[in-house]
């Protein structure tokens, strides 16, 4: 008899042999049908895997991430076989399951394929889907496995890199493919699939090597699901920040000023001086200190700091002075400069924590695929800012922050986020600098703050930085994408290396602790993210424009300035749109701006001195005095801009 520990803790005891699909058989028949992967002691295995060990099982369905990597890992075989079938000749190479979908890399040879494809290759991949085929994973030997691929290049430079032993492959229908597992029970389960795309790929990320077609995909369980993908991809297209930040004139990007290096617009310049005035308010009220650094650094401060170690090569080339030998970098980080504004004065335990704060901007080099309008960037802003404090303050410093994040959260309308604890990869220890102890301390810092907090947080290993772990918050936007905003990092390492001390109250020095925190991240990535979520309906507080004045005619525009005199004595961001056009055209106009509020002045608002009031989105608020609007304003803002 074995033992299997489920995730509920519960216990159960089963004959060697027994497969994740008998234990969830043994939960309920109806759970078993839902089921469709499972992990073994942390390891992904198929559900007819046969256990012979004491473990801890997980069972999967689509509604669990897991679950979904599987469902799309199997897919990915499935248009494998499929463009096999199509394009007899054509090489393939890796197909993994990514954040949503899959993708094959394939080198097609003297084929071609485009969008008109596509709907080929979906119907090819249903027929095989229809088909019930069982994956099947299997081992081989090393030359087994390059005998069959001797005549694919790519997957022989796969196998060349494996240990005889370790080499297995998965079968379904008359398809093989090299695999390390992890697949649904059956190719039955996918009942609708998508061609998304098609784009050029360089052979293992290498713009040396070969360049390949990546097909990308997704597939579902139900047409139902797909359906709904679908439709939120053209939401998506509507709310996609390059677009809506060229309609709203907030940024742009030139090929002379360079690749990744956004231009922000005199709009888009005030959207973000509003941000950073609403941050550094709430700093102020919680004892931060407003800092400036350079843009550049010695390259010895950054080896110091480990950045250059982990980020030199990412980093544009070193900046050479005349002087021999000297070099500096572009600023890749703000952390060591702040390192040294506090080595720059001896410190009390009573001066502690000290907090300082800055929006300084940061580069690295990113390449050029890589790009993508204002989420990847070469030149961006971080909201930064970095507490030292004492062992025992830590806990209440780490909660303040959490406070804070959730006031910015709060007031810029993310309601649904989940925290996620990114601590180090036990199997990767090379990846981290710094004491195992001090590591194991902030981990379980971050852990408790959470858990007083309340927060729905999950543990993921692998996903802390190299100096120490952190608490990132994972939003939701209005299309159900999960996005990483703000992260909180405890760090015993950087105070270490740069050798930053405290005198304690026993008189004798002490090393402080040092918080990385960024509620916004960066800034340019964070204004993105806020324009797709919501669809460039700003908060009211933080439109660029709340209030436009539409007069009928130009016999109105001496009442229309004395309107706009009123709105701007009420602190009431507005303007006036002259133009000698037609009312109908100024409303339309207006709404794909955004504008808030659209106040139109004729004859009868004249005599009478008010204003016809019209919201975005077309409700009519009528005829009102502009006082009574001020109002109506201010409520507006008092309700989605929280305190602090």
């Amino acid at each position: 008899m074995i033992h299997i520990t489920l995730p509920d803790g519960n216990i159960k005891a089963f004959d060697k042999g027994v497969t994740p699909m008998d234990v969830a058989k043994s939960i309920s028949e109806g759970f078993a049908r839902n089921v469709i992967s499972a992990s073994f002691n942390g390891t992904t295995i198929e559900t007819v895997t046969p256990l012979h060990i004491d473990g801890s099982l997980i069972l999967y369905t689509w509604r669990d991430d897991a679950g979904k990597t599987a469902f799309w890992h199997s897919s990915a075989h499935v248009l494998a076989q499929a463009i096999e079938e199509l394009y007899p000749g054509s090489k393939l190479t890796i197909g993994p399951a990514i954040e949503n979908g899959f993708y094959y890399d394939v080198d097609f040879g003297e084929h071609s394929i485009s969008e008109k494809d596509f709907k080929a290759i979906e119907n090819k991949m249903l027929e095989i889907a229809r088909g019930k085929h069982d994956f099947k994973m299997r081992s081989a030997t090393k030359a087994e496995a390059l005998s069959l691929y001797k005549d694919n290049e790519f997957k022989t430079e796969l196998i060349e890199n494996l240990e005889d032993g370790t080499i297995t492959f998965c079968d379904h229908s008359t398809f093989t493919d090299l695999c390390r597992g992890g697949h649904i029970p059956n190719t039955g389960i996918i009942k609708a699939v998508k061609i998304l795309s098609v784009a050029g790929a360089y052979w293992r990320g290498d713009e040396n090597k070969p360049q390949l077609t990546r097909v990308y995909g997704i597939s579902f369980p139900k047409q139902k699901d797909l359906t709904e993908y679908l439709h939120m991809l053209e939401e998506a297209k509507k709310r996609d920040h390059r677009k809506l930040g060229k309609e709203l004139e907030l940024f742009t990007f030139s090929q002379k000023v360079g690749q990744g290096l956004p231009l922000w617009l005199p709009k888009g310049a005030a959207l973000r001086e509003r941000l950073e005035n609403f941050l550094k308010a709430a700093q102020k009220k919680a004892g931060y200190e407003m800092v400036v650094t350079p843009h550049i650094g010695q390259k010895e401060l950054y080896v110091t700091s480990g950045h250059y170690a982990k980020y030199g090569e990412d980093s544009f080339q070193p900046i050479h002075t005349p002087k021999e030998d000297e070099e500096f970098l572009l600023k890749p980080m703000n952390c060591p400069h702040h390192c040294e504004i506090y080595k720059s004065a001896q410190w009390s335990y009573k001066d502690l924590p000290k907090r300082y704060a800055e929006f300084g901007t940061v580069y690295r080099y990113e390449q050029s695929g890589e790009l993508h309008g204002l989420t990847r960037v070469r030149g961006f802003t971080q909201d930064d800012a970095h507490l030292f404090c004492m062992p025992e303050q830590l806990d209440e410093e780490f909660k303040n922050v959490i406070d804070l994040v959730l006031y910015v959260f709060g007031s810029l309308g993310f309601e649904n986020f989940t925290a996620q604890v990114s601590v180090r990869d036990p199997k990767n220890p090379d990846k981290y600098i710094g004491d195992v102890a001090n590591w194991e301390k902030a981990e379980q810092a971050i852990i408790n703050a959470a858990q007083d907090k309340g927060l729905d947080y999950v543990i993921e290993e692998g996903e802390a930085a190299f100096y120490g772990p952190k608490l990132d918050f994972m939003v939701k936007d209005a299309l159900g994408r999960r996005w990483q905003l703000g992260t909180i990092q405890v760090d015993y390492n950087l105070p270490e290396r740069f050798d930053l001390t405290y005198k304690g109250s026993d008189n004798e020095s002490h090393r402080p602790i040092m918080i990385h925190r960024a509620p916004f991240g960066s800034m340019e990535r964070f204004v993105a993210l806020l324009l797709e979520h919501t669809g460039g309906n700003f908060p009211l507080w933080l439109m660029p424009t709340q209030a436009i004045i539409l007069s009928i005619s130009e016999k109105y525009e001496k009442y229309s300035e004395k309107v706009l005199n009123l709105l701007e004595n009420a602190e009431i961001r507005a303007l006036v749109d002259h133009r000698n056009e037609t009312i109908g055209r100024k409303i339309r106009e207006s709404e794909m701006q955004k504008h808030p509020y659209m106040l139109i002045i004729g004859e009868q608002e004249e005599k009478e001195g008010k204003i016809t009031v019209r919201q975005h989105g077309g409700a009519d608020l009528g005829m009102i005095s502009v006082e009574e609007f001020t109002n109506i304003v201010k409520e507006d803002i008092k309700k989605t801009l929280k305190s602090f």
